[in-house]
Parts: C-alpha cells; sequence; structure tokens
C-alpha cells in the first residue's frame, strides 16, 4: 500500500493526509477542517525491486513506468511530461518511476539496455514500450491505448 500524501489546504493550511489509492480512483479529497476542495498534485509513485510487483503488476489500472537513471540527460528531458501525466491521468492510469541505477533486478528482468525506456503495464504484463524522448502526445496516445 502506498504511504498517504500529505496535502495543505490552500484556504486553511490545514494539512490533510489523504489516500494515494482514493485518488487514483478518481475521488475528490475536502479538507477535513473547512470542508474546502484540496488540490491534487500527484507525483509519480517511485517503484523498486522490492514494490514493482505490488505497485505496477498488482496495478488495478495500467501504469506507465518511466525507466531513468539520474546521470542520463534525456532522462531529466522527459521527466516533466511523467511528473504532468501523473496528475492528467490520475484515476484512469498510475504513473511510475524506476530508478534502474538503484533497481538492477527489475531493469534485467524487463532487458532495460536503453533510458529512458516507458514501460505500459496493464494486468501484469508488459503491452508497450516506448524507447527514448517522445512528444507528450504521443505518450498519451499509447498510454490511452492501454486505458481502453
Amino acid at each position: 500500500m502506498a504511504e498517504p500524501l500529505m496535502i495543505e489546504c490552500p484556504v486553511c493550511s490545514t494539512a490533510n493526509r489523504v489516500s494515494r489509492d482514493k485518488i487514483e480512483q478518481g475521488l475528490k479529497p475536502k479538507c477535513g477542517r473547512c470542508k474546502n476542495p484540496l488540490p491534487i498534485r500527484l507525483e509519480p509513485l517511485t517503484v523498486t525491486d522490492g514494490s514493482f510487483a505490488a505497485d505496477v503488476e498488482g496495478a488495478p489500472m495500467p501504469v506507465l513506468v518511466d525507466a531513468w537513471a539520474a546521470w542520463c540527460g534525456p532522462c531529466r528531458m522527459i521527466a516533466p511530461v511523467v511528473e504532468e501525466l501523473a496528475t492528467e491521468m490520475i484515476g484512469r492510469a498510475r504513473i511510475a518511476k524506476l530508478n534502474v541505477d538503484e533497481n538492477p533486478q527489475t531493469a534485467s528482468r524487463f532487458n532495460l539496455r536503453s533510458i529512458p525506456t516507458l514501460l505500459v503495464v496493464k494486468s501484469g504484463r508488459e503491452v508497450d514500450r516506448i524507447i527514448g524522448v517522445q512528444p507528450k502526445q504521443e505518450i498519451v496516445r499509447r498510454l490511452e491505448r492501454a486505458i481502453a
């Protein structure tokens, strides 16, 4: 189970604990104190060798996995797009990041030889692979195919 998010209310500044799973189901959180809607800004879920099976393969929706490394320039170029998708695809797809240097078992299992690589995983299986930096529209198009 993913760590709950802490979202500060823009109206009364109360810190609210919100379940990531509920947000991904499309539910709209409200402040526990003043009942105003909370701004949702989801970050991509960080996955590891140990959490990949539960967070990606066991996900109830398609998952876009960004395989990256800190030293990779193209990975840094695509990171803002991946972060935007994490918020835009709430309730429709989960967005995750896998650092290939820190998680060599999963990188090897998926034969990740070039980064950035975006894996689209649905029902525990890889259904698409996007290698290199691609325009946001192309990533969305390919992710939408898995959602349909």
